[in-house]
């Protein structure tokens, strides 16, 4: 079995107005001896009474700004005072200027697929599969579509088929009564590194199923690790359903996977083992509570809970999306295939 590894005026304006005192007829104190009463004075000719003075009426108080003659005759009646101007209107201050309107920014670019609230991509789950591609058959097939490994495996001489696209990562299966049947798409690892040296390793995907799947199937992630060899999977659907097996739980993107551990006695994988492996190998086995038909996981987490259970992780050799079927008749289609890591 084989796998891989994706991953924001006002102006004041001041009207003075001065008013200019009335002058008031001057008549002096006493009325001087020896000369004519002053007749009031003759009006001064031309002199406007000034508007809102007192004419003058011999009042007893001195004209302002008069002096009376003595002997003299009496001073003429003083002038109204000329009406005060009223002052000059303040400069109406200028308008300020119009704000020239900020330019309106160029809308960003958009964004290839949101981000999650974890931090995982947002898969397209009404994606649907690309048309064309290249369809390989038989039981044990290998190869490379778009910076993906692709494989088929079976234990039957009627195998299966696989379809993979060279400009996106999808791909499809069919199988007819080829007992265990696996396709897969993903990444293969040709150095013995721990998981860990690859960062996050997450894969995306969406798939839509038909058909039967025989005994048993198992949707989701597979792959392998040497030394000690180890085959796993992260199943996220089936066929028919599944029951999770084991008592050991771990949450993983916000779900409950049962994990699981086990020996096998069989020498059928022992090819996808490091070279001069014999005999058995590991098996671990996380299985979600709830299955779900499209999302991402986040492989390298999952690793990373089987390791705080004390079990011995070996180097990376494969993390691939996957479909496993125990016979039967039928079809997979997954629109989103994809498995990343930051390092490498």
């Amino acid at each position: 079995m084989k796998s891989r590894v994706l991953f924001s005026a006002v102006a004041t304006c001041l009207a003075l107005a001065g008013c200019g005192s009335s002058g008031m007829t001057g008549s002096g104190d006493t009325t001087g001896t020896g000369g004519t009463t002053g007749s009031g004075g003759t009006t001064s000719s031309g002199g406007a009474t000034g508007s809102g003075g007192t004419t003058g009426s011999g009042g007893n108080a001195t004209a302002t700004g008069g002096t009376t003659g003595t002997g003299g005759t009496t001073g003429g009646a003083g002038h109204g005072g000329a009406t005060g101007q009223g002052g000059s209107a303040g400069a109406t201050g200028m308008a300020g200027h119009a704000g020239t309107g900020g330019t309106t920014g160029t809308g960003g670019a958009t964004g290839t697929g949101g981000t999650g609230v974890d931090g995982s991509v947002t898969v397209d789950c009404s994606a649907t599969l690309p048309t064309g591609g290249n369809t390989y058959s038989g039981n044990n097939v290998n190869g490379t579509a778009d910076g993906l490994n692709y494989g088929i495996w079976s234990n039957s001489t009627n195998g299966g088929s696989i379809t993979v696209f060279t400009n996106a990562h999808a791909f499809s299966a069919t199988w007819n009564n080829s007992m265990d049947f696996l396709a897969h798409v993903g990444l293969d690892f040709n150095t013995a590194k721990a998981y860990t040296a690859y960062g996050t390793i997450q894969a995306e995907f969406s798939e839509t199923k038909s058909g039967t799947p025989g005994g048993f199937s198992s949707i989701g992630m597979y792959g392998w690790m040497h030394s000690p060899c180890i085959e796993w999977y992260i199943n996220e659907d089936s066929y028919s359903g599944f029951v999770p097996k084991g008592s050991i739980t771990a949450t993983v993107d916000g779900a409950t996977y049962y994990l699981s551990t086990s020996q096998t006695t069989g020498t059928g994988g022992a090819n996808a083992c490091e070279a001069g492996h014999t005999g058995g190998w590991t098996n671990i086995t996380a299985t979600r509570a709830t299955p779900r038909q499209c999302g991402t996981i986040t492989v390298s987490d999952h690793f990373a809970s089987w390791a705080a259970q004390g079990w011995t992780l070996g180097t990376l050799a494969s993390v691939h999306i996957n479909v496993e079927v125990g016979g039967g008749a039928g079809t997979i289609q997954f629109p989103v295939a994809n498995v990343t890591t930051t390092s490498k």
